[in-house]
């Protein structure tokens, strides 16, 4: 997709969403920043990375569900729409939602990186932003390429004020709400 300019229509959200609906079942897309974003489909090691911290949670925070691959209303005044990897919730926070959910029960939105030459804006950039400004307290990256994990937190004014890196096989706190250490040491399988 070309970049846009100034005397080019904007999207809605709402034709955003038709479009959407309609998309072939082999891409995922995402309205971030008033573009539409073509979001490549997990591989293998991605999608277990996302059962693995899936596990963790359940593990450690038994009230809570991480749900995988979850449609969130995102960015200022829901304008963005962003198939976040997961999203921690409380149980049945998500009863009734439709295929784009409200984020004010959201405790933490998880990405873990791909492979495509978007990923490094996507997940580092857009979506910390669009996060923050949803107000989800807590954003969780596992970044494959940089071989890392970052937890973003306390959103204040459409950004996280506070940003804490590690490498895989350290540990790393998620703060409040959620509340636990993660113990990355597993995710060093997956590049090694």
């Amino acid at each position: 997709m070309s970049p846009r300019t100034d005397n080019q229509p904007q999207m809605s959200v709402e034709e955003f969403e038709e479009l959407e609906r309609h998309a072939p079942e082999t891409v995922w897309l995402e309205f971030i920043n008033g573009k539409v974003v073509v979001k490549p489909v997990p591989d293998g090691d991605h999608s277990e990375i996302v059962a693995w911290l899936q596990r963790y949670c359940m593990q450690h925070r038994p009230d809570l569900w991480l749900h995988a691959q979850r449609g969130l209303k995102t960015e200022r005044y829901q304008k963005g729409r962003a198939r976040a990897d997961g999203v921690l919730v409380p149980q049945a926070a998500l009863k009734g939602h439709g295929d784009w959910s409200e984020t004010d029960k959201a405790l933490m939105a998880v990405e873990v990186t791909s492979w495509d030459t978007d990923a490094a804006q996507r997940d580092r950039v857009d979506k910390p932003d669009g996060y923050a400004a949803a107000g989800i307290p807590v954003y969780v990256l596992v970044d494959r390429v940089d071989r890392t994990v970052t937890v973003f937190s306390r959103p204040e004014g459409g950004r996280y004020r506070q940003r804490v890196n590690k490498p895989f096989g350290a540990a790393l706190e998620i703060p409040d709400p959620v509340g636990i250490i993660l113990d990355t040491a597993p995710l060093k399988e997956f590049v090694d």
